[in-house]
């Protein structure tokens, strides 16, 4: 692995972190996530059209930029810093990776052009509570999660040449404003019950959804309700290689994911520096007193442990080695550290609606809710590689 960066990467952080300084404020996040979408469409095809930023690790086939997982999660990390509200995640890292593996040639070259030039946005419908699982990060992705054959989650059945889906799937990111939806059906009836991905478009007869509350308002929540919704297969009707796909998908998405807490983590650790240089209290700024000194050096420590496994997760997605999820459980910590830390350095003004820091707070605690927990992320990551097995190890 070479660990530095090529002039292209170093020239796509800087451009982005420049056009994300103009474009994208606290005051342009707060007005974002109030709209009834809670992304900026702005900002959106401001990175569409400048810097191709949905297509990125897409084929230049497909009309893509052609990089890899880890310009990706470079990106990531800079959008991360700022929080911004842009459907990249769903559309880029979860629905795109997922139509392209499990799509028909004809299906990748209707669909994947579109995505990556911005002009359609994506949501990977999956239950909320059951995507890491899906995503083989903290479990075997066996199938089970998309809903047990008779009852829960969502079924699909044959319709003369074409299928039609009938459920429910909550906690859906950005499903309640994405113009495609990838969904995850049970097929075959209960005997035969296998999982299978069709497509549903954003406006089909029968598609309900609504925005959830979520903890997390920089990451929207929908809930699906399809109502004998007609949908188009995706892929092949056996439904080889869907599980395969979407752990390669997940551990993708992992690294990413890691990469945006680490960037998250690193400003929310910026903010707090530079307010205990301001901030005085018995004549003299706060940050000159060694127990906060050793507290944000703490911070920094473990903030930097996270980018070096964040990076190396980006690096080994690309070479088809997993170590996504360890690194996202190392990030979300690092990320729940410096935002917590923030927060009480802040003082009273820290857990105030006004300031930022609590959003950081929650993106961290979020994040964790839907990818992790951070300790299931590890005791799967053991796990497969067999630590505990109780074998002996020859010297």
């Amino acid at each position: 692995m070479d660990a530095g960066f090529t002039a292209e990467q170093d020239e796509i952080r800087r451009t982005l972190r420049e056009l994300l300084h103009r474009r994208c404020g606290p005051e342009e996040l707060r007005a974002a996530l109030d709209t009834p979408g809670g992304h900026d469409p702005a900002l959106w095809s401001a990175l569409a059209e400048q810097l191709g930023l949905p297509g990125l690790a897409l084929p230049e086939a497909y009309g893509g930029v052609g990089c890899s997982v880890t310009e990706l999660a470079l990106a990531g990390e800079e959008l991360g810093r700022v929080l911004a509200p842009v459907p990249l995640l769903a559309t880029a890292v979860l629905a795109g990776p997922v139509v392209r593996a499990l799509g028909t040639e004809a299906q990748c070259a209707a669909l994947l052009p579109r995505l990556a030039s911005g002009a359609l946005t994506a949501a990977l419908a999956v239950p909320g509570t059951a995507l890491a699982t899906a995503l083989a990060l903290t479990g075997g992705n066996g199938g089970e999660w998309a809903g047990g054959g008779r009852a829960g989650g969502v079924q699909a059945r044959r319709a003369g040449e074409g299928w039609r889906l009938y459920g429910e799937v909550g906690q859906v990111l950005d499903g309640h404003s994405a113009e495609l939806l990838v969904v995850a059906a049970h097929a075959g009836g209960f005997a035969r019950s296998r999982t299978l991905f069709f497509l549903v478009s954003g406006d089909a007869a029968g598609l309900v959804r609504v925005r959830q509350t979520a903890l997390d308002a920089t990451r929207p929540q929908g809930r699906l309700q399809l109502r004998d919704v007609e949908a188009e297969l995706l892929g092949g009707e056996d439904g080889r290689g869907v599980l395969g796909a979407l752990r390669a998908v997940g551990d993708s998405a992992a690294a990413v994911l890691a990469c945006e807490a680490v960037g998250a983590a690193d400003r929310a650790l910026e903010r707090t520096v530079e307010y205990v240089k301001q901030r005085e209290q018995f004549g003299r700024a706060i940050g000159s007193f060694q127990a906060v000194k050793h507290r944000l050096a703490d911070v920094y420590v473990q903030l930097q442990a996270a980018r070096s496994a964040a990076y190396y997760a980006a690096w080994a997605a690309g070479q088809g080695e997993s170590a996504g999820g360890l690194a996202l459980a190392q990030a979300l910590e690092a990320l729940r550290c410096a935002a917590a830390e923030g927060i009480q350095l802040h003082g009273g003004i820290g857990f105030t609606w006004e300031h930022d820091a609590h959003l950081y707070f929650k993106r961290a605690a979020g994040d964790e809710l839907l990818f992790g927990p951070v300790h299931r992320l590890r005791a799967h990551a053991a796990d497969a590689a067999r630590l505990f097995e109780g074998r002996e190890v020859s010297v």
